[in-house]
């Protein structure tokens, strides 16, 4: 009976530290929803050459974002344009690392790691992200005019373009550009099709009255809501659930006898998959183990894997690409956090590095003022009996 109370108890912990930050993810999922325009993303993030992967592991890794949190701000991305190489960059680099982690990590665990943990960080994201143009292209991936069209989108995302924004002469939907086939006709003297002109004039009607901020962050709220909670909720409760039962039976403390060399650190990843930990709070974890005295190396893993492949991740990738890149994401990130540990242990041998640390492994936590009404707000709009006044609110029939 104990334990069963355990897994409650230390489930429901988790869920108020995740709580505040879920929110913000999907804050700014919605903001870049409503204030970011998909061609901009597209062209920051979209493409199969190297630089967007290593850009969008550039500008994940000083965001503060967890691993829960940073689930919401991927799926955004990429479904507004970003590449599926750059979202899977974005998606590593993000939890592993953040501004706030690489102070806990100067004051926790020493220079070494300070320099060690946000670089391993970052490549991993880039190796696996441009790793991924190996795969097929997933069914699942929204192509630009699928999410261009979405029936829950605003009218204005499916305008067809001006003859002075683009030179297509299909509109962002696929179908002909009313605006370019009256720009043809009349150059051949031709009178435009009417039954496009007026599609198009319907279509394009908010062009002339665009939307205000208000309206625009209500449509975006409206989005991060129905279609980006809704999608990853399910995996998110599982991946909360399965980390309260292994903190239950495999407290971390335990995880120091495991020792140092190549079994440890296969250990850790397998530890790191159902155990929810973001990138600060892993730190003073990582302090007690290597105190205790498991390798670098095998801390190294823990910190890495501990992120980014936990199963609310795992999940929300197979809902996103499909279960195969699921699977090689997780070998991929894997394979990465494990060579890193080696080549970590390897260095520390070789050049007789010092990890002394100051162990402490109290760390802030979110106050219980913040994270307890993140919670009850969280499960108020993944219910949809209690949603429906706020959706109709925000999105107005």
């Amino acid at each position: 009976m104990s334990i069963a109370v355990d897994i409650v108890v230390n489930t429901w912990l988790l869920f108020l530290k995740a709580a505040p930050w879920l929110l913000l993810g999907l804050v700014i999922a919605a903001s870049i929803r409503a204030f970011v325009p998909q061609a901009r993303i597209a062209g920051w993030l979209g493409g199969r050459g190297a630089w967007p992967t290593v850009k969008a592991a550039l500008i994940g890794a000083p965001l503060p974002l967890c691993s829960c949190s940073v689930i919401p701000v991927a799926v955004g991305l990429h479904r507004s344009g970003a590449s599926r190489a750059s979202t899977t960059s974005f998606l590593i680099a993000t939890p592993e690392t953040g501004a706030d982690s690489v102070g806990a990590s100067y004051a926790l665990l020493g220079p070494f790691f300070t320099v060690v943990r946000p670089a391993a960080a970052i490549t991993s994201a880039v190796i696996t992200g441009l790793a991924s143009h190996l795969m097929p292209a997933s069914r699942r991936s929204p192509t630009h005019s699928a999410g261009c069209c979405e029936k829950s989108r605003v009218k204005d995302d499916c305008c067809a373009p001006s003859p002075a924004q683009t030179t297509d002469p299909t509109d962002c939907c696929g179908e002909p550009s009313a605006h370019r086939s009256a720009g043809a006709a009349a150059t051949r003297g031709v009178a435009p099709a009417t039954a496009d002109t007026s599609a198009s004039a319907g279509c394009c009607a908010s062009r002339d009255t665009p939307p205000g901020v208000g309206a625009r962050l209500a449509d975006g709220l409206h989005y991060a809501i129905t279609r980006i909670l809704d999608e990853f909720g399910l995996w998110l409760l599982v991946g909360l659930v399965v980390a309260g039962v292994t903190l239950s039976v495999v407290p971390p403390q335990t995880l120091a006898t495991y020792g140092s060399g190549f079994t440890a650190m296969l250990i850790m990843l397998a530890i790191s998959v159902p155990l929810y930990v973001c990138a600060t709070q892993s730190t003073p974890i990582a302090t007690a183990l290597l105190a205790a005295g498991m390798s670098p190396g095998a801390v190294l893993v823990f910190l890495l894997a501990g992120p980014a492949t936990n199963l609310a991740t795992i999940g929300a990738v197979r809902q996103e690409f499909g279960s195969a890149f699921a699977g090689f994401y997780l070998g991929c990130m894997g394979a990465c956090a494990l060579a890193f540990g080696l080549a970590t242990d390897a260095a520390v041998a070789a050049f007789g590095i010092d990890l002394a640390t100051g162990v402490d492994a109290d760390h802030a936590v979110m106050p219980l003022w913040l994270s307890l009404p993140s919670a009850v707000l969280l499960i108020a709009i993944s219910i949809r009996p209690v949603r429906a006044p706020l959706l109709r609110w925000l999105k107005p029939a």
